[in-house]
């Protein structure tokens, strides 16, 4: 029988919590219909996480008594920071519940010279990414940072980590070229990098580096970039 997941706010080594969110107040009651004594998994979206018992269903409260405090083990050994220039609304949504759903730990909305829509919900894509990440099993939900140009994400990145920039320019992407843990991948706009940024990447050390033959949608090329990056 499946056990449902949930990210919340509380100090999971008390032996009594008691969640208040109420959208999961609501789906444990009216979407999902657990009743006392069923088992939940809770996770504080850091790392830990608790078996606990449902030992109280109120009207704007559920009382769980935690049974066993854990590390969540499904995270993927790599961490990838993924930076993404931002495309229209729906696109850019897209991208964090599926990089989410992948195991990106960190995602930075970029603003390139080819950017055209700016306009993000900082606070519905936080939503997104937690309830990705519950859906998904993770024990982690990744930081939104808010907008940066991409001179100043290019600069950001790690020195020590193994930084690729996507671009049907580059060599096909292989395994190979991976040297740490710490990994950051770029995706650019819908009409693509210019070539001031690609040398601005070069000069940084960055990897140039494409997804093969087949020309891929920007959030087509975030998600299987991801994908590859967390999988090795």
């Amino acid at each position: 029988m499946k056990i449902h997941r949930f990210i919340i706010s509380s100090d999971l080594s008390a032996d009594n919590l008691k969640i208040v969110d109420r959208e999961i107040v609501g789906q444990i009651k009216n979407v999902l219909h657990l009743k006392l004594g069923e088992k939940v998994i809770v996770g504080d979206g850091r790392g830990e996480e608790t078996l606990a018992e449902i030992t109280g269903i109120g009207k704007s409260s559920v009382a769980l008594k935690a049974q066993r405090l854990q590390k969540n083990g499904n995270e993927p050994k790599n961490s990838i920071t993924l930076y993404c220039s931002i495309l229209k609304k729906e696109n850019f949504e897209l991208i964090v519940q599926k990089a989410t759903e992948i195991g990106v730990k960190h995602i930075v909305p970029v603003i390139s010279e080819r950017t055209i829509k700016l306009g993000l919900n900082q606070e519905r894509l936080e939503k997104i990414a937690k309830e990705a990440a519950e859906q998904s099993g993770r024990g982690v939900v990744p930081v939104i940072s808010g907008p940066m140009s991409f001179e100043e994400a290019v600069v950001n990145v790690s020195k020590a980590g193994s930084n690729f920039l996507f671009d049907s320019s580059g060599e096909v992407f292989k395994e190979e070229v991976i040297s740490s843990g710490e990994i950051s991948a770029f995706i650019g706009p819908e009409g693509g990098w210019v070539e001031r940024e690609l040398s601005l990447a070069r000069s940084r050390g960055f990897n140039i580096v494409s997804l093969g033959k087949l020309t891929l949608r920007a959030e087509t090329a975030a998600i299987v970039s991801s994908y590859m990056l967390t999988r090795f």
